[in-house]
């Protein structure tokens, strides 16, 4: 299957699965979601989403959350792993929203990435979530998918990202960024992926002729 054709396809298939896919953290705005996205860093959103309602009936915004010791924070976020660093960036990044933006998290992704424990990643995520600012914020399942999928080389998030950006329409990104970790999520995991079930891998690499409906 040609590149166009494969790009094609995988929308369309897409869309079919998941025409409304629903934002994985539980989140009520734009502060809490990015709490939820950094500690979703080497955790998963199930975890995480167990773990904000009783960090959020706390402090749910910048200013309350400076009121809260890190050590206070991190016993809280202990399940989401790497604690120390997170409570820490949690704390400190609610200090600068307060002397930055003025208690704001910024539709900015330069400023959301000046912010500790926010990279590149993270503000993509915020920035289509919360803002609905088209990015394409890479994780590992959509880094997976491109390499399988022979739209990237598999080197580099980076890499991945800027290969995705040229590939795709923008209009599709805010959803398709969504769309791509169900799909890998549920037909094509790192460990343990059953080839037939894999439809859309193996349709684009030409070994299937007709689809499962």
């Amino acid at each position: 299957m040609k590149r166009n054709e494969a790009v094609e396809f995988i929308l369309h298939e897409l869309e079919r699965l998941y025409p409304n896919p629903p934002v994985p953290l539980d989140h009520s705005d734009a502060y809490t979601l990015l709490i939820a996205v950094l500690l979703s860093a080497q955790c998963t959103d199930a975890r995480v989403n167990t773990v904000t309602p009783k960090l959020f009936a706390l402090a749910n915004n910048p200013y309350d959350m400076v009121k809260v010791s890190v050590s206070q924070i991190e016993s809280i976020v202990r399940p989401c792993g790497l604690s120390p660093a997170k409570s820490k960036n949690i704390h400190r990044l609610s200090e600068l929203l307060i002397e930055r933006h003025s208690g704001q998290v910024p539709a900015s992704m330069e400023e959301l990435e000046a912010l500790p424990g926010v990279g590149h990643k993270t503000a993509g995520v915020v920035m289509i979530q919360a803002f609905g600012v088209p990015a394409f914020p890479v994780d590992t399942h959509i880094h997976r998918m491109l390499y399988r999928w022979k739209l990237s080389n598999g080197k580099s998030v980076e890499q991945t990202e800027r290969d995705a950006k040229r590939l795709f329409p923008e209009s599709t990104w805010i959803k398709l960024h969504l769309q791509i970790i169900f799909y890998a999520r549920e037909f094509s995991p790192a460990r343990g992926a059953l080839p037939e079930r894999d439809f859309i891998t193996m349709k684009v690499a030409g070994k299937i002729k007709s689809l499962p409906r």
